[in-house]
This record gives C-alpha cells, sequence and structure tokens, in this order.
C-alpha cells in the first residue's frame, strides 16, 4: 500500500502554509490528493458502507481529475459490490419497509438476474443493477403475491384469495416505495451506455 502515502509534504517547499497564494494552492491540492487517498482507503476497508455515503463518495468520483477517477475505478467498484453482498443493501432496505419487511427472496433472484444479464456490463454499479432490475423485471409485485400466500404470514393457515390479495398490495405499495426511495439516489443511471 505505498501508494496511501506516495508524496512528500517537503517537496512543496512552504511548511508555514502563510507565505504565498502558491503555497496555499499547493496545500489544497495536497488536501484533494489526501482526501482521494483516504476515500479510496475507506472504500476498501468497507469502512464507509451505506448507500448514501458510497454515492457521496462516487459523485467525489466523478468529478474528480482522469488520474483520480482511474484510482477510483476498481474500489468503488468493489465497494458496491460488497456492499450488496454483505447485506447492507437488504438492511437498507428492510429499514424503508418496517412494516412488511422487504424480500431477501427477491434480492437474491435480482442479484441471480444481474449475474446472467448480458447488458449487466454497462454498469460498474452492481447496487444499481440489482435496484433497477427489481423495478425492471417487476419482481416487486409477482414476490409481494407469493409472500402473501405463505401460511407463516397468516400463523400457520392458509389465507383465502381475498385476504393473500389485501396483504399483497401492502406489501408491493411499500416495497415499491422503498425500491423508487433507493433508486432516488442516483439523478442519471451509472452507466456507460445512459440507460
Amino acid at each position: 500500500m505505498s501508494g496511501r502515502h506516495g508524496h512528500s509534504k517537503r517537496s512543496h517547499g512552504h511548511s508555514s502554509g502563510h507565505s504565498s497564494s502558491h503555497g496555499s494552492s499547493s496545500r489544497a491540492s495536497r488536501r484533494g490528493t489526501q482526501s482521494v487517498s483516504q476515500l479510496i482507503e475507506s472504500l476498501n476497508t468497507h469502512r464507509i458502507n451505506t448507500l448514501t455515503e458510497l454515492r457521496r463518495i462516487e459523485r467525489v468520483a466523478a468529478d474528480s481529475s482522469a488520474e483520480d477517477q482511474v484510482a477510483f475505478q476498481e474500489p468503488m467498484t468493489s465497494a458496491w459490490t460488497y456492499y450488496v453482498t454483505s447485506h447492507q443493501m437488504l438492511n437498507e432496505l428492510r429499514n424503508l419497509t418496517r412494516n412488511y419487511p422487504f424480500s431477501s427472496d427477491a434480492l437474491d433472484d435480482a442479484k441471480y438476474r444481474v449475474s446472467n444479464d448480458p447488458d449487466s456490463n454497462r454498469s460498474w454499479n452492481y447496487a444499481w443493477l440489482v435496484l433497477i432490475k427489481v423495478k425492471n423485471d417487476r419482481m416487486v409485485d409477482s414476490y409481494a403475491t407469493a409472500e402473501a400466500a405463505k401460511p407463516e404470514m397468516w400463523g400457520g393457515r392458509f389465507p383465502e384469495a381475498e385476504e393473500a390479495q389485501q396483504l399483497a398490495a401492502c406489501l408491493a405499495w411499500e416495497w415499491h416505495e422503498a425500491l423508487e426511495q433507493m433508486l432516488r439516489h442516483w439523478e442519471e443511471p451509472p452507466t456507460t451506455t445512459g440507460y
């Protein structure tokens, strides 16, 4: 990990920091480089593993220099994958669906579908790919219907069709809301294709 501390503060020549505008721009530049390395380190160590914080770093990466964008690429991709595979995405979805916890089966199915979809190479962002797959494949409604019909949702008994339909509608409404809330974190699709 020599790249983390690869620059030398002494090489900039202004240790006091009060000398000139050149000194302050050197310090600002150094701070920017340091913060990029700190952000990358936090991605690599998974200290940052929430949708909001990962999106914040993704925005920083998008606005950074070409060199820094290259440096961010692999850690950012890995961080999004970890966010999904560490169950943090499911935890956040369930925090948004407290009345009717989001289906882990739906999320697992979406992950499987993404891994078998040749169009998935259009994005580095595994979390977005999984969420958009749930939405585009209309998985919420089918999983809500299946979940609502399970006897464990009804104290071990099989529900009447109308009961199951009413519960499915409640599940689907809350799950759709959570899905849309998470997808709103992206103003534009994080893709190379624009869709």
